[in-house]
């Protein structure tokens, strides 16, 4: 099952926040212009296309203020401050919207009223929302089967997710001593034999098997059971794991993902249809950034001697190399010793460097290599040959990240920390391989989004 940032849930809540957001507009026009003026203003005056423009704005405020990212909203101090930052960008941004197009204008008592009234709501609703999700007796109750470290892996992710609506009710196992001993604080309620009985005693919703196939250890006939019974969700280990953190687990991964994952004719005529998106939102966004580019090309050239762009060979799609091209943000000699990994804060850069690393400007070069089919807009970041070398020594499944194009952007760049080691490197491949698995348009307009999000608050940046 394919699964992204953007789930039922999310939705869900979406379409509630615009009912909340939409109704205190409504009421707001109400309080201020009494119900037979209200009724002119909105039936005749294009009420419900002004409410329904504010909305939008405040729904896509929440979304760069990260309200709609279950896993990292924990603390209601940072919930509310949020809520007020995002409300204030949403109407200093309709504000600019109304100079620009008067016809949208709500009038300024009805926007003075809407303002608080919505952030009375939205602050009310959030909170019952982000207790109700943290509250133990609510959430889908999982049983995890196995008790080997990928089973406490698992564990562990859900346990550091409060509120993502998941409650570990404890692990079956098939060992007699481990029966009653806590792992994580969750305990071995049973072993595999009694499954039936502990999923009706613990009102369990769905279980997790995280343990291996081994034969005469793995409950194939209690778990067919469970699952020809329909009361019960089952789920394997590696595949919750990855719906719940977006990454794959390299230590989970067996060599049937990468065969049952192969792409069919369907996938190839998507991703035909990809690579004609990503070559024109290049193209836009070339033209778009040429005044920038030519401006980050003057500066560089006054800073420093040599030439405006930097090459360097990159590794592309089925491990073909190509020439990937980047403004120049270190001095002539800075690899005068040989490859070295850049760093956060990296010395080498010079002053303009460092600036336009941070605001992503280095990048803008990039745009040529997508029209010329080495890259596209969304994918894996290239690396150099010999760090691919290094690399694929160290960490298994290395290279089957250049199974596809590599990307301007990538889901390992706006879910992890720019990293220079080879456990950040694996760490990145994790996410990689779940983007390579899940690769979709919708899953590419998130990260596109993502990213605009990082340059505009610069985190991430080196």
């Amino acid at each position: 099952m394919k699964s992204t940032r953007l789930n039922t849930r999310t939705i869900v809540l979406l379409l509630a926040e615009a009912t909340v957001l939409f109704g205190a507009i409504l009421v707001a026009v109400y309080l201020r212009l009494g119900s037979v003026d209200s009724y002119i203003e909105l039936v005749t005056h294009h009420g419900y296309l002004k409410a329904g423009v504010a909305t939008a704005f405040c729904l896509a405020a929440f979304y760069l203020y990260d309200l709609y990212d279950f896993l990292v909203m924990h603390d209601r101090r940072e919930l509310v401050l949020r809520l007020v930052q995002a409300l204030g960008l949403a109407w200093v941004a309709l504000a600019i919207t109304f100079y620009i197009f008067p016809h949208l204008m709500l009038g300024r008592g009805i926007s003075l009223l809407a303002l608080p009234l919505a952030l009375s709501l939205m602050v009310g609703w959030r909170v019952s929302i982000h207790w109700f999700l943290g509250h133990p007796q609510f959430g889908e109750r999982i049983l995890v089967v196995g008790s080997g470290e990928n089973a406490v892996e698992v564990a562990r992710e859900v346990l550091g997710r409060k509120d993502a609506g998941y409650r570990i009710v404890g692990f079956v196992d098939n060992d007699p001593e481990l029966v009653g001993k806590s792992l994580l604080n969750p305990r071995v309620l049973g072993l595999s034999a009694d499954l039936d009985q502990i999923v009706r005693r613990e009102n369990v919703d769905r279980i997790v098997v995280a343990m291996g196939e081994r034969r005469g250890q793995f409950p194939t006939h209690e778990l067919l059971q469970l699952s020809l019974g329909g009361d019960v969700s089952i789920e394997e280990g590696a595949a919750f794991y990855e719906r719940l953190t977006g990454r794959v687990s390299l230590d989970m991964l067996r060599p049937s993902w990468l065969i049952f994952s192969g792409r069919g004719r369907q996938a190839r005529i998507a991703g035909l249809f990809r690579n004609v998106m990503h070559r024109l939102v290049a193209l836009i966004g070339a033209i778009v950034s040429l005044p920038i580019a030519l401006v980050t090309a003057i500066l560089i050239k006054l800073e420093s001697p040599g030439p405006v762009l930097y090459k360097q060979e990159r590794v592309g799609k089925n491990g073909h190399p190509f020439v990937l091209m980047k403004f120049r943000s270190m001095g002539l000699d800075a690899e005068k010793e040989g490859p070295v990994w850049a760093s956060n804060g990296d010395d080498r850069a010079t002053r303009v460097g460092r600036v336009i690393r941070k605001i992503r400007v280095d990048e803008i070069p990039q745009f040529w290599n997508i029209l010329r089919g080495e890259m596209s807009f969304v994918g894996p970041r290239p690396e150099r040959p010999h760090f691919v070398s290094q690399l694929a020594e160290e960490i298994p499944y290395y290279e089957q990240r250049h199974l596809i194009a590599p990307g301007l952007t990538g889901w390992a760049q706006i879910k992890y920390p720019y990293g220079a080691s080879i456990a950040d490197a694996r760490e990145k491949l994790q996410y990689d391989l779940y983007y390579i698995k899940n690769q979709s348009l919708v899953l590419d307009a998130i990260i596109l989004f993502e990213t605009i999000k990082i340059i505009m608050f610069g985190r991430g940046a080196h």
